[in-house]
């Protein structure tokens, strides 16, 4: 990774998630389906279709691409909305409300990115859940402006160094879709077995 490079968007939600699964995404250039993964690549794909629209007093646009210099971030968004003048992010997630954090950072990365091409403070954002047809309400707060930013840091690093992370399991474990290569609780056993030896 060198100055020009740009961080996409997705890879702090994803090293939110698990360092270890973003490393193999983002620096082994891995990917590996599951239901998970082809459930909410088939929701994306129906979202990321270009256009703009009118909903009553919210205009709507869809699929455009966000960028940040100063933050060396880049993705595409699945819906800007404005209402009254103010803009917003809506980030769309095949999961349930609240289910994990990771998702809000990715909204926040993305108010960022529209606050910079725009010269608008962005206060809030939203994450649509498909399987639950709710909102939730994402306030850029300070604390979460704080988090988004440490996050960037640690995935520039890793993308910097390419320095794969260990395997730690957690409950997030059991729908990654790179579970079976990586075998977290395996690893842990090994060590265990090595100590007793």
């Amino acid at each position: 990774m060198n100055e020009t490079d740009y961080i996409p968007i997705a890879s702090l939600n994803q090293y939110s998630y698990c360092p270890h699964r973003c490393w193999r995404m983002f620096c082994a250039g891995e990917f590996s389906e599951n239901y998970y993964t082809i459930d909410g690549t088939s929701l994306h794909d129906r979202v990321h279709t270009v256009g703009e629209s009118q909903r009553e007093d919210v205009w709507q646009v869809r699929a455009i691409w966000l960028k940040s210099q100063q933050y060396h971030l880049i993705g595409k968004s699945d819906l800007i909305e404005s209402e009254s003048g103010q803009l917003y992010p809506v980030e769309y997630k095949r999961g349930r409300k609240g289910e994990w954090d990771n998702d809000e950072l990715q909204v926040c990365a993305q108010a960022l990115c529209l606050a910079e091409m725009t010269g608008q403070a962005i206060s809030r954002g939203y994450i649509y859940y498909a399987h639950s047809h709710q909102r939730q309400l994402v306030e850029i707060s300070d604390a979460l402006r704080q988090e988004t930013l440490e996050t960037i840091e640690s995935v520039t690093n890793l993308l910097e160094t390419g320095t794969m992370p260990k395997p730690i399991y957690t409950k997030r474990c059991k729908g990654c879709s790179f579970y079976p290569q990586c075998l977290p609780q395996a690893a842990n056993k090994v060590g265990r077995y090595r100590e007793e030896e």
